[in-house]
């Protein structure tokens, strides 16, 4: 299977992937899913927002266990974020069945739409909507760098707009969610443990700045007649640093838009995205409040997500079928915590990374650690499906 998909999406300058939400790649990557869940006679279902769901078992009788990840990337991403999730999930399936295996309850594989924001800025589109955290009209009105909407892409991959919001009957299906993931960062490597399990995902969200000034010729223009923006974008982006060192937590510039984006031309505009994130919700948002007062800039919230606490008792529970896998928190956001944050029973496995790297073509898991994450969540999955 990943030999299957490795290939798609792939930048073979940089070897990083470029997997966009309905990019041509991610829809190549939604058809090997059904192929994959066709191959093992699954039922495939596609919910009013995108989201893929192969089922064994009729959820509609019975909510069922359901594991998975996404597909799509940031952009010159790596290999394991989202996919080890969904080939895991085929994988750990086929080990039961060798093991003769039959769930008691339903048991569902599921790909989400739009898990990294890469392209329309906003993480976690299709879980967001399908819980109703996500306005569907805002979700419809959001555009991409080249100024489509995502009502517009939808329609251009045949899908329609009109339908997205909350789905009740998809929800329902739905008994307990286990998200197997790559980890990001090196806590297992410090650990020496080949898996882990989450307790918590930390608050985090993103800020979109616009800082506005007057476009002008770069070499006819005085620097004391300038209406430059750059300046307080980047004293903010200093500023952003000692605040977060100050309050404990992560503050991070990592996109940014100039325009007209000239060589040779005073910027009229610089809009620059902030994600900042920490284990002290307070903490993330007098981080925030202090960088809208400096920056004097247009600020425009564009995601933001509690502190997500997973299940205790399901969190012990597939800790210990995971065969006493240590629990630990993450700073990472994902489509576990969108669904456990709208009550759905949800967890997370996590498989070890040697280097930590993640977002990046030099992430990494070695095989013998993936095979014991397959390992983990077929027994955690046994485990939920068996009564």
């Amino acid at each position: 299977m990943w030999g299957a998909i490795e290939h798609l999406g792939r930048d073979g300058r940089t070897r990083g992937y470029l997997r966009d939400a309905w990019s041509p790649a991610d829809l190549e990557l939604r058809r090997w899913f059904g192929q994959e869940a066709a191959r093992r006679g699954l039922d495939l279902r596609e919910d009013r927002n995108g989201n893929l769901w192969a089922w064994w078992g009729d959820p509609s009788a019975r909510p069922g266990v359901v594991t998975g990840s996404h597909l799509d990337s940031v952009r010159q991403g790596g290999a394991f974020d989202g996919p080890l999730g969904v080939v895991s999930a085929f994988a750990a399936l086929d080990l039961l069945r060798a093991r003769g295996f039959r769930p008691a309850r339903p048991l569902g594989i599921a790909c989400f739409t739009d898990e990294e924001g890469a392209r329309f800025g906003v993480p976690c589109v299709g879980s967001r909507l399908l819980t109703g955290i996500l306005d569907p009209d805002r979700a419809r009105a959001l555009k991409d760098d080249e100024g489509d909407s995502l009502a517009e892409v939808l329609r251009g991959a045949g899908r329609d707009p009109g339908g997205l919001g909350r789905d009740e009957e998809t929800l329902r299906h739905i008994g307990v969610f286990v998200e197997l993931h790559v980890e990001q960062g090196q806590d297992l490597v410090h650990r020496d443990a080949q898996v882990g399990v989450a307790s918590a995902i930390w608050p985090h969200g993103r800020w979109r700045f616009d800082f506005h000034g007057q476009a002008n010729h770069a070499g006819t223009t005085r620097l004391a007649d300038r209406d430059d923006p750059m300046l307080p974008f980047a004293r903010t982006v200093l500023h952003a640093r000692q605040a977060a060192e100050r309050n404990g937590v992560l503050a991070t510039f990592g996109k940014t838009r100039v325009s007209p984006n000239n060589a040779n031309a005073v910027p009229g505009l610089v809009s620059a995205w902030l994600d900042a994130r920490g284990g002290d919700e307070n903490a993330v948002r007098a981080l925030v409040d202090e960088l809208i007062d400096f920056s004097g800039a247009e600020v425009t919230v564009e995601s933001w997500t509690p502190v997500v606490d997973f299940d205790a008792v399901l969190r012990e529970r597939v800790a210990a079928a995971a065969g006493g896998a240590p629990v630990l928190p993450t700073g990472a956001g994902h489509d576990a915590g969108i669904l456990a944050s709208a009550g759905v029973p949800s967890a997370m496995v996590f498989v070890r990374n040697p280097t930590g790297i993640s977002h990046s073509p030099e992430e990494h898991a070695d095989r013998a650690d993936c095979h014991a994450g397959v390992t983990a969540l077929a027994a955690v999955v046994e485990d939920l499906c068996a009564s």
